[in-house]
């Protein structure tokens, strides 16, 4: 399909195309593709950039917005492109700022995503910024999920289906819009939301892609950390791509029996299969590989499971992150003292292994993942 118009400023006609027969073979979803791939749809090329600019600098909606694209281009955008492709149907904020976000795509299927508002914004004496605000997007990668931890609100709602590139990069500037954050405000993503990301790694892969975009959102792939329960081959295939983004490995146990229990998966690929996998995982020189062990009441919080950990760690440039447990009405596990919790991380500190105690945000809302898609689905 291609469409001619005349320049304003002189005589001479061009051709303003989008290859909409090829656009029909694909995603339809405009965030689905990186700017090489709108090329390919766009002619002359240069509008494609424009198109990239509108989407991901001024965080577009329409393409009514796009004031320097022609208006039989923005015609044609329309019918060839959807967006957007996720709406915002119920949102809670936390005391502390955090914002949990539950989104519904277009063929009704539901998934959450978290804004979380690590620093507030620090002044001088003199009244000048000394430290702007630092802010982290939780994002899911899937509807529900496959492997089944049996900890998690996401894992009672089963697996419904994987989210396109689109849909996970779309959550990204969503978030961005709905909080009035500068388009070169720099964030961080972690792929931790609902769904394993590795189990949905080619979508995951292209989103970081298109994320990290110098003509779009610009962020940086060591600013974009991949959370996974333990699925060794695609953490392995993973570290093949080369992407530069950091990976975070679910632990939660230092054996195979309670991991087991915790994460069913674990009979497939064991802690040892996994740790293998790791080690050879490709890393910047300043970065480390990052441990979380969800700390749950009397199960795993006591010196041993300390111990234990640090033998695992051993030959690991690693970084601990203890997350206490988030306690919610389907799940049987009791959130830790915070008392046995410093003790741990007290342990891994003197025996040299960096540890942190995350501190708990939007603790008074549906914060654990999956807890605000169980709500939507009940009130159905």
């Amino acid at each position: 399909m291609t469409i001619h118009k005349t320049n304003k400023d002189d005589t001479k006609t061009q051709a303003s195309d989008v290859k909409t027969s090829r656009v029909s073979l694909q995603d339809r979803n405009i965030y689905s593709y990186h700017l090489d791939e709108l090329e390919q749809f766009v002619t002359p090329k240069f509008r494609a950039k424009q198109i990239y600019n509108w989407l991901y600098k001024h965080y577009a909606i329409n393409t009514e917005s796009m004031k320097n694209i022609p208006k039989n281009l923005q015609e044609v955008l329309q019918q060839a492109f959807s967006f957007p492709n996720i709406t915002p149907i119920r949102i809670e904020e936390s005391n502390d700022g955090t914002k949990k976000y539950l989104f519904q795509t277009n063929d009704g299927a539901t998934f959450e995503s978290v804004f979380i508002k690590m620093r507030e914004k620090e002044y001088d004496e003199n009244n000048r910024v000394k430290k702007g605000e630092k802010y982290t997007f939780c994002v899911s990668s899937q509807v529900g999920c496959r492997v089944g931890c049996v900890f998690c609100s996401t894992a009672k709602g089963g697996f419904v289906r994987n989210l396109s590139a689109g849909e996970i990069v779309e959550q990204v500037v969503a978030l961005k819009r709905d909080n009035n954050l500068d388009a070169h405000k720099s964030i961080n993503i972690v792929f931790m939301g609902m769904g394993e990301p590795l189990d949905n790694l080619n979508n995951v892969a292209k989103a970081i892609k298109i994320l990290s975009h110098e003509e779009g959102l610009c962020i940086a792939t060591r600013r974009q950390t991949i959370s996974t329960s333990g699925i060794a081959p695609q953490i392995e295939r993973l570290g093949a791509m080369k992407l530069g983004v950091q990976i975070a490995l679910s632990l939660h146990a230092v054996d195979d029996a309670l991991r087991s229990r915790l994460i069913p998966m674990n009979k497939v690929y064991n802690i040892e299969r996994v740790l293998e996998a790791l080690r050879n995982f490709p890393l910047d020189t300043r970065k480390r590989i990052l441990f979380e062990y969800l700390v749950i009441k009397d199960i795993n919080d006591d010196l041993g499971s300390a111990k234990k950990l640090v033998k695992l760690l051993h030959g690991f440039r690693a970084k601990v992150n203890l997350i206490p447990f988030n306690p919610h009405a389907e799940s049987e596990f009791q959130r830790p003292c915070p008392e046995k919790m410093q003790n741990f991380a007290d342990y891994l500190y003197k025996k040299g292994i960096v540890a942190t105690i995350r501190e708990s945000k939007g603790i008074d809302i549906s914060a654990a993942c999956g807890q605000l898609r169980a709500k939507q689905i009940k009130m159905q």
